[in-house]
């Protein structure tokens, strides 16, 4: 369908229009062979001013409606209806009405029950979720403002859930052989304006990936989801909501896998040496190059002897100045993880207020993994306007000063064919909450810094060895910034400076404090939100615009939870993966999310159609299938022990899992193995017995949960280490 549109659209065009502008453009695709060839395209730009008859502009929300009001004129005429508003603009040969979705107003639905379901349709968002009622109105008022149009623009924002959200009002309501799309990446007025000026066909490429994506994350979500929920029917007869995804259960699966990791940790003990000197009437600290020492006794033989000799010698002094680059502007994920950074926010709450911020016209499209600044931007327009804002109209002035007019800013490596790198636009921002003026702050700094010069820092270093021992170095440092720089416009990255004095080769130095530190090794990586997203990110599954909210999703779901700044799983998020990964394993997989992911870039790309990659998803999605109602039983027992909705026979006796062994859950019983096995390297570094081990592991905040809870119930295990 969407290649007979296309072609209707430009005849529609070129018959009906009193100005054309035929542009060719050669693009080049990889074919599956992966042979390039050439196409040729009519790519259609058009004034809206020259289109004739009534004309229907659609945004994605009514802030947005608002602003492309006031763009396409000064004094747009505000209507109502059903208490949704909407905007009227006349002139000579045409009537323009700027109306507003409220996002995503349609989706996927089945009449269906049971699974597998593969029959499909799209349907007001209303009528499938009672939390989306408020959509009924705007569906109506578009039903009715779309009626008898001669066009319709497409004005929702440019990304590929813009480009369906538009694309299926116009479906339901509209023509899509009349249509045209609006493409801009910030709600100023002069981008905006510049977007009607420059009209094309529509975005048949992004349409067609989005309704693949949809449909691919349908199809899974909702078959292997109702698997899982009738298999805790067959089991326990209870009724439970739960939801697996393309992209949400490999997401799962990454923080149960850490999570697993934490709860079995064992700190092992280590010995650190700790020596201080005495120079220029200064006492410094000095850190130990070599490895940690691993045995006591070891240790407190290495200190005495240093301590006996009293001194160290200089074995290198080094003196360099170093330049620090200036950061490219910001793209969402670079936004989300400093927001995080910084000031603690969630990804999700940086990307809502970041929206917000949009929607305001004070800064671009956020959902960007672009860091590049184009060289089209107005940047000094966009100073001006910045320095009239009291909080920077000192940075501005000295930011001219330092560039003398020049502005080219510094860009990064990652690009996004939407939209460019988040820039303030410089509209004065008005009644900005705390966290809302936070981020805004953050983006305007960012920028800033992206056009400034690099920072210059000095840094110091000396080795000095023991002189008994050459190969026994230590070491301490010391550094000072010279010239602040981009540091300047962005303080959130600048260094710490510590004094260091200078030394020379070869001289002694003498010791005035030595001693053995012990500590212990360090835990696997705390997750939290942002390295959610990072990860998630890093290896190619979800997107800009939906990551955050798929976290916030395994939330809402009770497979995570918050703990003292930390994300860890649930019971019911460890018993999901465990079934999943047993029994169906190939969800949780990441390759699998992300061959569909390469899949829809090559649908957005013009290489690959719908049709093939939903045909090749179906096929994958039956064989797994089939391979889980083999064991259907077995795991909605799992899941509804896990749930409390049954007692297992044989329980845990530390907790409410299945035994597996020793009367022990399999979480339980690997924490037992590994007490065990740990035992011997910490009564070979420590020299303690058994229940020392067991009494110091104990207290250790770093010892995982299960290992403490096996600790704590060694009486009701019944092991001695003798066994």
């Amino acid at each position: 369908m969407g290649d007979k549109a296309k072609k209707s659209i430009i005849d529609y065009i070129l018959s009906y229009s009193e100005k054309q502008k035929k542009k060719p453009v050669k693009t080049k695709e990889k074919t599956s062979s992966k042979k390039a060839i050439e196409k040729t395209e009519i790519q259609i730009t058009h004034n809206i001013w020259d289109l004739i008859g009534k004309i229907v502009v659609i945004a994605e929300k009514p802030k947005a409606a608002n602003k492309i009001a006031l763009a396409l004129s000064r004094n747009p005429i505000r209507k109502s209806m059903y208490g949704i508003p909407y905007y009227l603009i006349k002139n000579r040969h045409s009537s323009i009405i700027v109306a507003s979705a409220a996002g995503h107003l349609y989706g996927l639905h089945t009449d269906q029950y049971g699974y597998p379901v593969f029959k499909y349709e799209w349907k007001p968002l209303y009528q499938i979720d009672p939390k989306a009622k408020h959509t009924e109105k705007f569906i109506m008022v578009l039903s009715k403002l779309c009626s008898n149009a001669d066009y319709y623009v497409n004005a929702c924002d440019y990304d590929i859930e813009g480009s369906v959200i538009g694309y299926l009002i116009i479906y339901f309501h509209g023509d899509l052989e009349k249509s045209l799309r609006a493409k801009f990446s910030s709600l100023t007025i002069e981008e905006l304006r510049e977007s009607f000026r420059k009209l094309t066909s529509l975005d048949w490429e992004m349409i067609e990936a989005g309704l693949c994506r949809h449909e691919l994350d349908w199809i899974w979500g909702i078959n292997i989801s109702r698997a899982l929920m009738s298999s805790v029917k067959i089991a326990s007869g209870k009724r439970v909501i739960l939801s697996a995804g393309r992209v949400q259960t490999p997401t799962l699966r990454y923080v149960v896998e850490k999570d697993i990791e934490r709860r079995l940790f064992i700190p092992l003990p280590q010995y650190s040496l700790s020596i201080n000197i005495f120079k220029n009437n200064y006492e410094i600290h000095v850190e130990y190059k070599g490895k940690s020492v691993e045995t006591k006794k070891n240790a407190k033989e290495i200190i005495d002897e240093i301590k006996r000799t009293g001194y160290l010698i200089v074995k290198k002094y080094e003196e360099k100045i170093y330049t620090l680059n200036p950061p490219p502007a910001f793209n969402l994920g670079d936004l989300q993880e400093e927001a995080a950074r910084i000031y603690g926010f969630s990804p999700y709450k940086t990307q809502s207020i970041a929206e917000k911020l949009y929607l305001d016209a004070l800064i671009s499209y956020p959902r960007t993994n672009s860091q590049k600044l184009p060289p089209t931007l107005n940047y000094k327009a966009i100073m001006n306007k910045l320095s009239r804002i009291n909080n920077y109209k000192e940075l501005v002035s000295n930011l001219l000063v330092e560039t003398k007019g020049v502005l080219k800013p510094v860009q990064g490596s990652k690009d996004d064919p939407a939209h460019p790198a988040i820039y303030p636009t410089g509209v004065k921002p008005k009644d900005l909450g705390k966290d809302e003026w936070k981020i805004y702050d953050l983006i305007v700094r960012r920028f800033l810094a992206a056009f400034a010069s690099k920072a210059r820092i000095s840094h110091r270093i000396v080795y000095l060895e023991y002189p008994k021992d050459p190969s026994m170095v230590f070491q301490a440092s010391g550094q000072k910034i010279l010239d602040l720089g981009w540091l300047r416009y962005y303080p959130f990255s600048k260094p710490e400076e510590r004094f260091l004095p200078k030394f020379q080769y070869g001289e002694k130095v003498k010791i005035v404090k030595a001693s053995i530190r012990k500590t212990y090794t360090k835990p696997p990586e705390k997750i939290n939100k942002i390295k959610i997203l990072r990860w998630m990110e890093n290896v190619g599954i979800g997107t800009e615009a939906t990551r955050a909210r798929i976290i916030e999703i395994l939330f809402s779901r009770y497979y995570l939870r918050s703990v003292g700044g930390r994300v860890e799983a649930t019971d019911l998020g460890l018993g999901i993966i465990e079934v999943l990964m047993e029994y169906f394993p190939e969800i949780t997989s990441v390759s699998l999310t992300r061959h569909f992911e390469e899949e829809m870039e090559k649908i957005r790309l013009g290489v690959k159609r719908r049709e093939e990659v939903v045909k090749d998803a179906k096929n994958t999605l039956i064989k797994l299938i089939v391979s889980f109602d083999k064991k259907k039983y077995q795991i909605g027992k799992t899941l509804s022990y896990r749930l409390g909705y049954i007692t297992p026979i044989n329980k845990c006796i530390l907790c409410n899992r299945e035994a597996y062994k020793n009367n022990l859950c399999k979480y339980h019983y690997r924490a037992l193995n590994t007490v065990i096995k740990t035992y011997d390297e910490w009564k070979r570094r420590e020299g303690v017995d058994w229940n020392k081990y067991l009494s110091s592991i104990k207290k250790l905040k770093s010892t995982g949960k299960w290992i403490v809870e096996v600790i704590q119930n060694f009486e009701k295990i019944k092991y001695s280490p003798s066994e």
